[in-house]
C-alpha cells in the first residue's frame, strides 16, 4: 500500500515514515498541505493518507477535505494534538475516518492503519448476500456502494462499514459501544463522540432534512437505529 504522510515536524514524519517502511508500506511525503494535494493528484496509487492538523499554510482539515471530495474511497487518519478535542471533531467532520492523538506509539499508530486498511478492503461475501435492498435504498456489498432512488451516495470506507451494520440490522437499535466494537475494531481506543460525528456525516447524505432523520434514527442514550419502512 502507498501511503501520503502530511507532517511539517521532521522527527515527526521521520519516524511514521520509518515505521511505516517497516511494514512494507510504501511512503510518499508531504511537507505543507499544497505539496500533498499536489502529490496525490501526482501518485494515483495511494490508498490512505496520514494528515497532521496543525501547518503552515493550508491546515490539514483543510486537506482532508479537499482529498475525500477528490478520492471518496481514500482512507484518511488525522494526526491530532493532546486534549484537543475541537481537532478530533474537526477532522471527523472534515471527512476523516479516524485519527491519532500525539503524542503516539508505532503500535498504536501501525493498529490504525492495519485496522482501517481492513475496512477498505473487507472480504466479499458470497453471491447470494451481495446486496441489501431497503427501500429507498440498495447498498451493493460487492462494489461497496450505496444508492437512494438509484442516485449514488458517495460513502468513506468507515461511513461504507458503519452503514452496512445499521442495514444488517434494520429496525434494530444498535449500541454506540457495539458500533465502535464492529467498525473500529476491539481494541480502539478512541471514544464514542467518533461514532457519533461519523452518524452525522452519513445523516447530511442519505437523509432528506438532517435535523429531522427519516431513515438513521438516535435513541437516546442508546445507539441508533436505520428505519425500515414496511
Amino acid at each position: 500500500m502507498k501511503v501520503l504522510v502530511l507532517e511539517d515536524e521532521d522527527s515527526i514524519r521521520d519516524f511514521v515514515r520509518i515505521n511505516l517502511k517497516r511494514q512494507g508500506y510504501e511512503v510518499v511525503e508531504a511537507v505543507t498541505g499544497e505539496e500533498a494535494l499536489s502529490l496525490a493528484t501526482e501518485h494515483a496509487q495511494i490508498e490512505m493518507a496520514l494528515l497532521d492538523v496543525m501547518l503552515p499554510g493550508i491546515s490539514g482539515i483543510d486537506v482532508c477535505k479537499v482529498l475525500r471530495e477528490r478520492f471518496p474511497r481514500l482512507g484518511i487518519i488525522m494526526l491530532t494534538a493532546k486534549g484537543e478535542e475541537a481537532d478530533k471533531v474537526a477532522a471527523l467532520d472534515g471527512g476523516a475516518d479516524d485519527y491519532v492523538v500525539k503524542p503516539f506509539s508505532p503500535v498504536e499508530l501501525l493498529a490504525r492503519v492495519k485496522s482501517l486498511y481492513r475496512r477498505m478492503h473487507a472480504d466479499q461475501p458470497p453471491v447470494s448476500a451481495q446486496r441489501i435492498h431497503i427501500p429507498p435504498f440498495v447498498l451493493h456489498i460487492d462494489e461497496r456502494k450505496l444508492f437512494k432512488a438509484a442516485q449514488p451516495i458517495e460513502l468513506t470506507p468507515t461511513e461504507y462499514d458503519l452503514v452496512k451494520l445499521l442495514l444488517e440490522h434494520a429496525n434494530q437499535a444498535v449500541s454506540r459501544d457495539d458500533i465502535l466494537t464492529a467498525v473500529w475494531g476491539r481494541y480502539y481506543q478512541g471514544d464514542l463522540k467518533t461514532v457519533d460525528v461519523n452518524v452525522r456525516r452519513i445523516r447530511q447524505k442519505i437523509e432528506d432534512d438532517p435535523s429531522h432523520p427519516k431513515y438513521l434514527e438516535t435513541v437516546w442514550g442508546y445507539g441508533y437505529l436505520w428505519r425500515k419502512e414496511n
